[in-house]
Protein backbone atom coordinates (compact mmCIF):
# COMPACT_ATOMS: atom_id res chain seq x y z
CA UNK A 1 0.00 0.00 0.00
CA UNK A 2 3.36 2.14 1.15
CA UNK A 3 4.61 1.97 -2.38
CA UNK A 4 1.52 1.92 -4.34
CA UNK A 5 1.15 5.40 -3.11
CA UNK A 6 4.58 6.34 -3.47
CA UNK A 7 4.69 5.92 -7.08
CA UNK A 8 1.57 7.57 -8.02
CA UNK A 9 1.37 10.49 -9.97
CA UNK A 10 0.45 13.63 -8.10
CA UNK A 11 -3.08 15.26 -9.54
CA UNK A 12 -2.42 17.59 -12.17
CA UNK A 13 -3.46 21.24 -11.02
CA UNK A 14 -6.79 22.84 -12.19
CA UNK A 15 -5.91 26.69 -13.58
CA UNK A 16 -8.75 28.74 -12.41
CA UNK A 17 -9.70 30.44 -15.84
CA UNK A 18 -11.06 34.54 -15.35
CA UNK A 19 -12.64 36.52 -18.25
CA UNK A 20 -10.05 39.07 -18.93
CA UNK A 21 -11.36 41.37 -22.24
CA UNK A 22 -8.99 43.70 -23.77
CA UNK A 23 -5.67 43.62 -25.83
CA UNK A 24 -2.04 42.37 -25.27
CA UNK A 25 0.42 43.43 -27.82
CA UNK A 26 3.02 40.63 -27.85
CA UNK A 27 6.36 40.68 -29.37
CA UNK A 28 5.98 36.88 -30.82
CA UNK A 29 9.53 35.14 -30.25
CA UNK A 30 11.07 33.39 -32.66
CA UNK A 31 10.17 29.30 -33.89
CA UNK A 32 6.75 29.42 -31.69
CA UNK A 33 3.79 29.65 -34.23
CA UNK A 34 0.88 32.27 -33.72
CA UNK A 35 -1.50 29.74 -32.02
CA UNK A 36 1.54 28.61 -30.04
CA UNK A 37 2.17 32.02 -28.51
CA UNK A 38 -1.70 32.52 -28.27
CA UNK A 39 -2.22 29.50 -26.16
CA UNK A 40 1.11 30.48 -23.91
CA UNK A 41 -0.20 33.83 -23.30
CA UNK A 42 -3.62 32.67 -22.59
CA UNK A 43 -2.18 30.15 -20.19
CA UNK A 44 -0.48 32.62 -18.41
CA UNK A 45 -2.77 35.17 -17.85
CA UNK A 46 -5.52 32.06 -16.88
CA UNK A 47 -7.93 33.84 -19.68
CA UNK A 48 -11.04 32.34 -20.53
CA UNK A 49 -11.47 33.38 -24.37
CA UNK A 50 -8.63 34.38 -26.16
CA UNK A 51 -7.84 34.78 -30.33
CA UNK A 52 -5.03 36.25 -32.64
CA UNK A 53 -5.56 38.93 -35.07
CA UNK A 54 -3.53 37.11 -38.46
CA UNK A 55 -0.52 34.87 -38.56
CA UNK A 56 2.99 35.19 -38.25
CA UNK A 57 5.43 32.17 -38.91
CA UNK A 58 7.62 30.34 -36.82
CA UNK A 59 10.62 31.92 -38.23
CA UNK A 60 9.17 35.64 -37.71
CA UNK A 61 9.42 37.69 -34.66
CA UNK A 62 7.57 41.22 -33.42
CA UNK A 63 3.79 42.20 -33.35
CA UNK A 64 0.93 39.74 -32.50
CA UNK A 65 -1.97 41.39 -31.02
CA UNK A 66 -4.06 38.79 -29.13
CA UNK A 67 -7.54 39.69 -28.25
CA UNK A 68 -9.31 38.59 -24.70
CA UNK A 69 -13.02 38.47 -24.24
CA UNK A 70 -14.58 40.98 -25.53
CA UNK A 71 -11.93 42.25 -27.80
CA UNK A 72 -12.25 39.49 -30.11
CA UNK A 73 -15.43 40.91 -31.63
CA UNK A 74 -13.04 43.43 -33.01
CA UNK A 75 -10.10 40.97 -34.06
CA UNK A 76 -10.92 41.35 -37.90
CA UNK A 77 -10.39 44.69 -37.62
CA UNK A 78 -6.59 44.26 -37.30
CA UNK A 79 -6.60 41.21 -39.53
CA UNK A 80 -8.01 43.33 -42.30
CA UNK A 81 -5.44 46.23 -41.51
CA UNK A 82 -2.38 47.21 -43.38
CA UNK A 83 0.86 45.78 -42.23
CA UNK A 84 4.69 46.34 -41.36
CA UNK A 85 7.68 44.34 -41.47
CA UNK A 86 11.58 44.26 -41.28
CA UNK A 87 12.48 42.31 -43.92
CA UNK A 88 15.83 40.88 -44.25
CA UNK A 89 16.94 39.72 -47.50
CA UNK A 90 19.73 37.31 -47.91
CA UNK A 91 21.16 38.32 -51.92
CA UNK A 92 22.26 35.52 -54.21
CA UNK A 93 20.82 32.52 -51.91
CA UNK A 94 17.43 31.11 -53.30
CA UNK A 95 15.98 28.30 -51.17
CA UNK A 96 13.47 26.04 -51.88
CA UNK A 97 10.83 27.74 -49.08
CA UNK A 98 12.14 31.28 -49.98
CA UNK A 99 13.14 31.30 -46.66
CA UNK A 100 16.31 30.76 -44.23
CA UNK A 101 14.19 27.20 -43.56
CA UNK A 102 14.79 25.56 -46.72
CA UNK A 103 17.28 24.21 -48.91
CA UNK A 104 19.75 26.06 -51.01
CA UNK A 105 19.11 25.43 -54.51
CA UNK A 106 21.53 28.46 -55.68
CA UNK A 107 24.72 30.40 -54.70
CA UNK A 108 25.44 33.28 -56.68
CA UNK A 109 27.91 36.23 -56.42
CA UNK A 110 25.68 39.26 -54.84
CA UNK A 111 29.05 41.53 -53.68
CA UNK A 112 28.82 43.53 -56.91
CA UNK A 113 24.53 44.32 -55.81
CA UNK A 114 24.86 48.45 -55.04
CA UNK A 115 22.29 50.34 -52.97
CA UNK A 116 20.96 51.68 -55.75
CA UNK A 117 20.26 48.95 -58.04
CA UNK A 118 18.57 47.88 -54.81
CA UNK A 119 16.10 50.28 -54.70
CA UNK A 120 15.72 50.35 -58.35
CA UNK A 121 14.51 46.75 -58.08
CA UNK A 122 12.19 47.28 -55.15
CA UNK A 123 10.50 50.07 -56.60
CA UNK A 124 9.61 47.96 -59.65
CA UNK A 125 6.96 46.00 -56.57
CA UNK A 126 5.55 49.68 -55.28
CA UNK A 127 2.04 49.77 -55.66
CA UNK A 128 -1.04 47.49 -56.56
CA UNK A 129 0.86 43.69 -57.85
CA UNK A 130 0.15 40.50 -58.96
CA UNK A 131 1.61 38.02 -56.09
CA UNK A 132 2.01 34.05 -56.46
CA UNK A 133 1.05 32.49 -53.42
CA UNK A 134 4.20 30.61 -52.22
CA UNK A 135 3.52 25.97 -51.60
CA UNK A 136 5.23 26.90 -48.64
CA UNK A 137 2.28 28.97 -46.86
CA UNK A 138 -0.54 28.07 -44.62
CA UNK A 139 -3.43 28.61 -48.03
CA UNK A 140 -6.00 25.87 -47.63
CA UNK A 141 -6.37 23.47 -50.53
CA UNK A 142 -9.33 21.14 -50.06
CA UNK A 143 -8.74 21.26 -46.32
CA UNK A 144 -5.34 21.27 -46.42
CA UNK A 145 -2.27 23.56 -45.90
CA UNK A 146 -0.41 24.38 -49.55
CA UNK A 147 2.86 23.48 -46.88
CA UNK A 148 1.73 20.03 -46.83
CA UNK A 149 1.45 18.97 -50.28
CA UNK A 150 4.93 21.40 -50.20
CA UNK A 151 6.67 18.54 -48.47
CA UNK A 152 5.08 15.90 -50.11
CA UNK A 153 6.64 17.18 -52.98
CA UNK A 154 3.13 17.82 -54.29
CA UNK A 155 2.85 20.99 -56.53
CA UNK A 156 -0.60 23.05 -56.30
CA UNK A 157 -2.09 25.27 -59.16
CA UNK A 158 -2.42 28.65 -57.58
CA UNK A 159 -3.84 31.87 -58.86
CA UNK A 160 -2.61 34.81 -58.39
CA UNK A 161 -3.71 37.97 -55.87
CA UNK A 162 -3.92 41.37 -56.07
CA UNK A 163 -1.78 42.82 -53.37
CA UNK A 164 -0.38 46.53 -52.18
CA UNK A 165 2.97 47.11 -51.62
CA UNK A 166 2.30 50.93 -50.05
CA UNK A 167 5.99 52.00 -49.56
CA UNK A 168 9.84 49.87 -49.30
CA UNK A 169 12.85 51.64 -47.73
CA UNK A 170 16.19 50.43 -47.03
CA UNK A 171 16.94 49.84 -43.26
CA UNK A 172 20.63 48.63 -43.61
CA UNK A 173 22.68 46.71 -46.30
CA UNK A 174 26.15 44.89 -45.72
CA UNK A 175 27.48 41.44 -46.02
CA UNK A 176 25.49 40.14 -48.88
CA UNK A 177 22.25 41.45 -46.90
CA UNK A 178 19.63 44.11 -47.66
CA UNK A 179 17.10 44.93 -44.54
CA UNK A 180 13.80 46.45 -45.86
CA UNK A 181 11.15 48.26 -44.25
CA UNK A 182 7.99 47.13 -46.32
CA UNK A 183 4.37 49.11 -45.94
CA UNK A 184 1.94 46.46 -47.29
CA UNK A 185 -1.58 45.38 -47.49
CA UNK A 186 -2.51 42.03 -45.36
CA UNK A 187 -2.09 38.91 -47.40
CA UNK A 188 1.08 40.04 -48.71
CA UNK A 189 4.09 37.05 -48.64
CA UNK A 190 7.21 38.98 -47.84
CA UNK A 191 9.09 35.50 -49.13
CA UNK A 192 7.59 36.13 -52.53
CA UNK A 193 8.53 39.43 -52.65
CA UNK A 194 11.86 38.87 -51.52
CA UNK A 195 12.36 36.36 -54.31
CA UNK A 196 10.83 38.51 -56.88
CA UNK A 197 13.63 41.58 -55.73
CA UNK A 198 16.07 38.89 -56.27
CA UNK A 199 15.08 37.71 -59.23
CA UNK A 200 14.96 41.31 -60.57
CA UNK A 201 18.41 42.19 -59.36
CA UNK A 202 19.72 38.84 -61.39
CA UNK A 203 20.87 37.19 -58.06
CA UNK A 204 18.21 35.53 -56.73
CA UNK A 205 17.45 36.06 -52.89
CA UNK A 206 15.59 34.55 -49.71
CA UNK A 207 14.37 35.62 -46.31
CA UNK A 208 16.96 35.50 -44.00
CA UNK A 209 14.76 37.38 -41.21
CA UNK A 210 11.10 38.72 -40.65
CA UNK A 211 10.02 41.05 -38.07
CA UNK A 212 6.64 42.69 -38.01
CA UNK A 213 6.38 46.36 -36.46
CA UNK A 214 3.06 47.51 -36.93
CA UNK A 215 -0.33 46.57 -37.64
CA UNK A 216 -2.62 48.79 -38.78
CA UNK A 217 -2.38 51.98 -35.68
CA UNK A 218 -0.78 49.23 -33.83
CA UNK A 219 3.24 49.59 -33.23
CA UNK A 220 5.58 47.04 -31.28
CA UNK A 221 5.93 50.28 -28.57
CA UNK A 222 4.38 48.85 -25.19
CA UNK A 223 4.63 44.99 -26.94
CA UNK A 224 5.96 42.55 -24.05
CA UNK A 225 7.15 39.13 -24.42
CA UNK A 226 6.01 36.00 -23.02
CA UNK A 227 9.25 36.06 -20.79
CA UNK A 228 7.90 39.61 -19.17
CA UNK A 229 4.89 37.86 -18.71
CA UNK A 230 6.29 35.00 -16.87
CA UNK A 231 8.20 37.32 -15.03
CA UNK A 232 5.34 39.31 -13.16
CA UNK A 233 3.45 38.00 -10.22
CA UNK A 234 0.18 36.78 -11.61
CA UNK A 235 -2.00 39.49 -9.96
CA UNK A 236 0.03 42.34 -12.08
CA UNK A 237 -0.24 39.97 -15.98
CA UNK A 238 -4.03 41.11 -16.27
CA UNK A 239 -3.05 45.09 -15.74
CA UNK A 240 -1.09 44.58 -19.45
CA UNK A 241 -3.89 44.38 -21.24
CA UNK A 242 -5.67 47.50 -22.80
CA UNK A 243 -8.89 48.73 -23.84
CA UNK A 244 -10.80 46.70 -27.01
CA UNK A 245 -10.79 50.35 -28.23
CA UNK A 246 -7.25 50.27 -29.26
CA UNK A 247 -8.35 48.41 -32.15
CA UNK A 248 -10.17 51.25 -33.66
CA UNK A 249 -7.94 53.85 -32.78
CA UNK A 250 -7.63 55.25 -36.19
CA UNK A 251 -11.36 55.64 -36.42
CA UNK A 252 -12.96 58.76 -35.03
CA UNK A 253 -14.62 59.09 -31.74
CA UNK A 254 -18.58 59.75 -30.98
CA UNK A 255 -19.17 60.12 -27.78
CA UNK A 256 -23.45 59.52 -26.28
CA UNK A 257 -25.46 60.36 -23.36
CA UNK A 258 -27.33 57.69 -20.87
CA UNK A 259 -30.63 57.53 -22.80
CA UNK A 260 -28.77 56.81 -26.66
CA UNK A 261 -26.24 54.71 -25.09
CA UNK A 262 -28.92 52.20 -23.29
CA UNK A 263 -30.46 52.24 -26.82
CA UNK A 264 -27.21 51.58 -29.28
CA UNK A 265 -26.23 49.02 -26.73
CA UNK A 266 -29.92 47.34 -28.02
CA UNK A 267 -29.11 48.00 -31.73
CA UNK A 268 -31.62 50.54 -32.07
CA UNK A 269 -30.18 52.94 -35.02
CA UNK A 270 -30.01 56.87 -34.17
CA UNK A 271 -29.91 59.77 -35.88
CA UNK A 272 -26.71 61.72 -35.05
CA UNK A 273 -25.91 65.14 -36.03
CA UNK A 274 -22.32 64.53 -37.31
CA UNK A 275 -20.70 63.36 -40.60
CA UNK A 276 -20.67 60.12 -42.33
CA UNK A 277 -18.23 57.12 -41.97
CA UNK A 278 -17.49 53.62 -42.31
CA UNK A 279 -16.87 53.02 -39.12
CA UNK A 280 -16.50 55.08 -35.46
CA UNK A 281 -15.81 54.24 -31.93
CA UNK A 282 -18.98 54.55 -29.60
CA UNK A 283 -18.68 55.75 -26.00
CA UNK A 284 -21.51 56.16 -23.72
CA UNK A 285 -21.13 59.57 -21.10
CA UNK A 286 -18.60 58.20 -18.71
CA UNK A 287 -14.90 58.95 -19.92
CA UNK A 288 -13.83 55.50 -20.67
CA UNK A 289 -17.31 53.73 -21.60
CA UNK A 290 -16.57 51.65 -24.75
CA UNK A 291 -19.68 50.49 -26.55
CA UNK A 292 -18.59 49.34 -29.40
CA UNK A 293 -18.05 50.32 -33.36
CA UNK A 294 -20.65 51.52 -36.08
CA UNK A 295 -20.98 53.50 -39.35
CA UNK A 296 -22.92 56.36 -40.10
CA UNK A 297 -24.63 56.26 -43.10
CA UNK A 298 -27.20 59.80 -43.65
CA UNK A 299 -26.93 61.27 -40.68
CA UNK A 300 -27.74 57.57 -39.27
CA UNK A 301 -25.77 55.43 -36.30
CA UNK A 302 -26.07 52.35 -37.25
CA UNK A 303 -24.05 49.48 -34.90
CA UNK A 304 -21.51 47.05 -36.13
CA UNK A 305 -20.15 45.28 -33.43
CA UNK A 306 -21.92 45.72 -29.81
CA UNK A 307 -20.07 45.13 -26.27
CA UNK A 308 -22.95 43.78 -23.70
CA UNK A 309 -23.91 45.52 -20.37
CA UNK A 310 -21.24 43.42 -18.13
CA UNK A 311 -18.37 43.50 -20.82
CA UNK A 312 -18.49 47.25 -20.10
CA UNK A 313 -18.97 47.17 -16.64
CA UNK A 314 -15.87 45.16 -16.54
CA UNK A 315 -13.97 47.32 -18.77
CA UNK A 316 -14.90 50.35 -16.37
CA UNK A 317 -13.82 48.16 -13.43
CA UNK A 318 -10.46 46.87 -14.61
Amino acid sequence: MTEALATAKPARVRIQRRPLHGVLLLDKPLGLSSNDALQKAKWLLRAEKAGHTGTLDPLATGLLPLCFGAATKFSQLSLDADKRYLATLALGIRTTTGDAEGEVLERLDADHITREQVEAASRAFVGEIAQMPPMYSALKHEGKALYEYARAGVEIERKSRRVTIHAIAIVAMHAGTVTLDVRCTKGTYIRTLAEDIGAKLGVGASLAALRRTGSGGLTLDGAVTLAQIEALPDAERAALLTSPDRLLADAPELRLDMPDAVRFLSGLRRRVDVPDAERVRVYGPEPRAFLGSAHITSGELIADRLLTPPEVQALLSA
